[in-house]
């Protein structure tokens, strides 16, 4: 993370993350970044361009430390049985889609495939297919599980059913009772990540003790 990003980088995007997730991307100024980081508002100009320059560090900034956070959670549960590897890799994904959702308002298609971004993704989605493809083949080994789906096809439909809830509130609010935005997160992510547990479970033809 160090070698990408010097340590002023990191401390104004620790503090621009921290506000774009309380406040939104538009409702978040220079000027106030540059307050609570305690910087001139030149220096965004200095360590990264623009604010919109800025976005596109921040995103690669989350890509990057997520997949170190991955690889330490994927560490913690690897001498696990099969079936709880999955369901706990299902869990970690969809938890964090759902916790920097704020990133889906700003993050544009053309900001996604720059050089970098584009790199970075495709070095956490391979990794993530690695540990995937790792734990259905221990599962299958053991008898646990019966079917060898693609770890590829597995990550697809994880992050496209999270990401269509996100960017699709309106509809899918119609069917998750809230009383306001708080409980509609946590009902929504609940609901998200027990649907995919059946369809991931039930493509994997696990068998249950």
């Amino acid at each position: 993370m160090k070698k990408k990003f010097t340590e002023k980088q990191i401390h104004i995007l620790d503090i621009a993350e921290e506000l774009i997730a309380k406040k939104g991307y538009e409702g978040t100024s220079v000027r106030d970044i540059c307050s609570k980081a305690n910087i001139n508002v030149a220096m965004i100009s200095y360590y990264f361009g623009s604010k919109e320059k800025m976005m596109s560090y921040l995103y690669q900034y989350r890509v990057l430390k997520t997949r170190e956070n991955f690889s330490e959670f994927a560490d913690t549960i690897k001498e696990g049985k099969p079936e709880m590897q999955m369901r706990e890799m299902i869990k970690y994904i969809v938890s964090q889609l759902f916790k920097y959702n704020y990133f889906h308002g700003f993050v544009t298609q053309e900001l996604r495939h720059t050089e970098n971004l584009k790199d970075e993704l495709l070095d956490f989605y391979q990794l993530f297919v690695k540990k995937l493809d790792e734990v259905i083949k221990k599962g299958v080994a053991s008898g646990v599980f019966t079917f060898t789906p693609k770890p590829e096809d597995i990550l697809t439909m994880i992050i496209g059913s999270t990401l269509f809830v996100i960017r699709n509130k309106n509809f899918y609010e119609l069917y998750v009772p809230s009383k306001n935005e708080e409980t509609y997160a946590k009902e929504a992510e609940k609901k998200v990540r027990m649907n995919l547990l059946l369809s991931v479970f039930a493509i994997l033809g696990y068998a249950a003790d």
